[in-house]
């Protein structure tokens, strides 16, 4: 390989004139002949039997140059990159110019990683938060404690009500037609939660464990089953049980069940400690990002337009990943939300800018300061 030339078009834009030398070529041009020879039909000779003097004569040693160049462009291209000094943050656009037997000479338009100039990040100046662990939040924590610890009894001296857990058996009819998946036997239901059809757990609501009953409902017009949206229905209904959540006291023997500690007072200092860490952490977390902010805002950088698109083609692939972990796409996201992949792509665009000011921001600091910035800060920045 031979660096030609290097010429910066724009700010962030270099343009690289790379040769391909005639032994790097025949390489590319050895491995080319390898996998296309044998597809070849030589008169005379089996597939893949002709001697490779009678291929090159009938098919032509050009043949093989398309190959030969995929094989031997990249490696000349990185190695070009790396003489000249670029650090590429897009594709490049590579144009190839006339190929001969002695090798070809290609362009490379490279969009350069651009350089961040830092002034007057040292002395910056951020507050931090104050924090405080309240008696509330401390019995705020003791009171998730015991609903995890919980239990749910039995009901039998009263009617169902908000809050109970309600087990039933139950049918759907649609014009007196049962439908598919509107049955249930012995299904556990919290009433008040809202998990079924508007209307249908407030008329569970008054009856007593062994009534059975009908429960008319309006299914909503968005309804996903688009052959039930908007059209009336009965449910038979059963009540089979009731049950309640039944809390334990707090107090020492919670705090013997759910930790090391043998009093509820040693449990709550504990607590205590453990959220004023977390505090801590988060303001520390905050201080940091708000230090960072400030320096960025400092920073001077023209980000190519090329690395704005690629930091946007992230985060949507990002986004993309979470909502299929949750069983949806973002094609789908976008149609409930009613946005375009335009709109979408817009929203994003000051977040992915900030996002690489403060990354280019670290860096440079980081070049300065003569330290180590790892790539998770990076990220998380």
């Amino acid at each position: 390989m031979k660096l030609l030339s290097k010429k910066q078009t724009e700010v962030n834009l270099y343009e690289l004139e790379v040769q391909v030398e005639e032994s790097e070529f025949a390489v590319g041009l050895e491995k080319s002949y390898k996998k296309n020879a044998p597809k070849l039909n030589i008169p005379g000779f089996r597939k893949g039997k002709a001697p490779k003097a009678m291929v090159l004569k009938m098919a032509g040693e050009e043949y093989f140059y398309n190959d030969a160049i995929n094989e031997t462009y990249f490696d000349a291209y990185e190695a070009a990159v790396k003489e000249a000094g670029l650090t590429p943050v897009a594709r490049p656009e590579i144009e190839v110019g006339d190929v001969t037997h002695a090798g070809y000479v290609f362009t490379a338009k490279i969009v350069n990683k651009p350089v961040a100039e830092v002034e007057g990040y040292k002395g910056i100046e951020a507050e931090r938060s104050f924090v405080a662990v309240t008696e509330p939040e401390i019995e705020q924590e003791l009171r998730h404690v015991a609903e995890r610890n919980s239990r749910l009894v039995e009901i039998t001296d009263r009617a169902a009500e908000d809050g109970d857990t309600a087990e039933i058996d139950f049918e759907g009819f649609a014009d007196g037609k049962a439908f598919d998946g509107g049955k249930g036997e012995n299904y556990p239901l919290i009433l008040g939660s809202g998990q079924f059809i508007p209307g249908f757990e407030e008329q569970i609501v008054g009856h007593s464990v062994g009534e059975s009953f009908d429960v008319n409902v309006t299914f909503p017009e968005a309804y996903q089953e688009k052959k039930l949206a908007g059209r009336p229905a009965v449910f038979k209904v059963t009540l089979n049980a009731l049950k309640k959540k039944e809390y334990p006291a707090i107090d020492d023997e919670l705090a013997k069940d759910v930790s090391e500690f043998e009093t509820l007072d040693e449990y709550k200092a504990d607590i205590r400690k453990k959220l004023l860490d977390s505090k801590n952490k988060m303001a520390d977390d905050q201080l940091e990002k708000n230090l960072v902010s400030a320096a960025a805002a400092k920073t001077k950088v023209e980000i190519p337009e090329a690395m704005i698109e690629g930091k946007i083609d992230d985060m949507l692939g990002d986004m993309d990943y979470r909502l299929r972990m949750q069983g949806m796409s973002l094609e789908q996201y976008m149609k409930y939300a009613n946005m375009t992949v335009e709109q979408l792509r817009q929203d994003y665009r000051e977040p992915a800018v900030d996002q690489i000011r403060t990354s280019l921001t670290l860096e440079k600091i980081a070049e300065v300061e003569n330290l180590e910035v790892s790539e998770k800060k990076l990220r998380r920045n």
